[in-house]
């Protein structure tokens, strides 16, 4: 039987004058890990409460294996808020028995999922602390084993990044790349882009609550168009703004960065570069999700 995948379809979500969503829809494909990002206030939080089902969709639907996502299907989600919801003065090991005991694990089930994300998440020496007293990247550690000690059959994790040492970031990034490659659908929401770039096989940018950008980042890199990396010292600020059919992206101290229209050859822009002085670096580069990312929520780009 195949593994399920996470369909969103067509999701609108209104308060009052407010559009939060306007008919988004993606699907997050077995052990794919799916990269969604946005700014603040675009719709990632709210999309991922209508998975949930802490908030009603006002239209579309949530599907979980081609079927509509109801109770049942939701004690099999293993959920990350962006707000911790832990109980700050349970002990780390009692908190999540009682969570897998929520979701359906006996005790003696629970006890070994417990120890055994505690084992793995690095928490041991903590297993018996209340939450309140961890450091803000073991509370997070914590908080991941919560989403993880029932064997989710899909993960929706909102910024489980955010405050974490490079250390508990590889961490973590080792545990989603397991946990998708036993075929769960792992989506998760995050403002640093570089790690998107590096982890997910497919990403969605979302901008006020609507889905402006989705595939894999090559797709949405190759889509965007390179961008020609100029290293000309002796120019002078702006030498290359008046260049036809030129647009400069950005301009660096040592380098500048364009974008040519459509048919320029860029050996006119070598040229001119020349005219300058010396150039000491005149290549292509495909751009970052980063840039990718600040050109479509600024509407410079496409």
């Amino acid at each position: 039987m195949p593994a399920p995948a996470l369909t969103i379809d067509r999701v609108s979500k209104r308060y009052g004058p407010v559009v939060a969503l306007d008919e988004i829809s993606f699907e997050v494909g077995p052990g794919e890990l799916f990269g969604f990002v946005g700014s603040n206030g675009a719709g990632k939080t709210t999309t991922m409460r209508i998975v949930l089902g802490v908030l009603a969709a006002d239209r579309g639907e949530v599907r979980f294996g081609g079927e509509p996502v109801t109770l049942a299907t939701r004690t099999r989600i293993g959920y990350m808020p962006e707000e911790r919801g832990l109980y700050p003065k349970m002990r780390v090991l009692d908190q999540l028995v009682y969570l897998a005991e929520l979701h359906g694990l006996d005790n003696t089930r629970a006890h070994q999922a417990a120890e055994g994300w505690i084992e793995r998440l690095g928490l041991r020496e903590r297993r018996r602390d209340e939450v309140q007293k961890l450091s803000l990247g073991n509370q997070q550690r914590v908080q991941l084993a919560a989403a993880l000690v029932h064997d989710p059959a899909l993960l929706v994790l909102d910024e489980p990044f955010s405050g974490l040492d490079p250390i508990a970031v590889d961490v973590m990034s080792e545990v989603l790349r397991e946990k998708a490659a036993t075929g769960v659908p792992v989506v998760f929401s995050s403002h640093q882009l570089d790690l998107v770039e590096r982890l997910c096989d497919r990403v969605g940018i979302i901008q006020k609550g609507r889905m402006v950008a989705c595939g894999t980042v090559a797709e949405l890199t190759d889509a965007a168009g390179s961008r020609l990396v100029v290293s000309a010292p002796e120019a002078a600020p702006g030498w290359a703004k008046e260049l036809p059919g030129v647009r400069v992206v950005a301009e660096e101290p040592d380098r500048t960065v364009l974008e040519l229209d459509p048919g320029v050859d860029d050996q006119h822009v070598l040229s001119a570069a020349l005219a300058t002085g010396a150039v000491r670096e005149f290549r292509w580069r495909r751009p970052s999700l980063a840039e990718l990312f600040r050109n479509v929520v600024t509407g410079s780009g496409e």
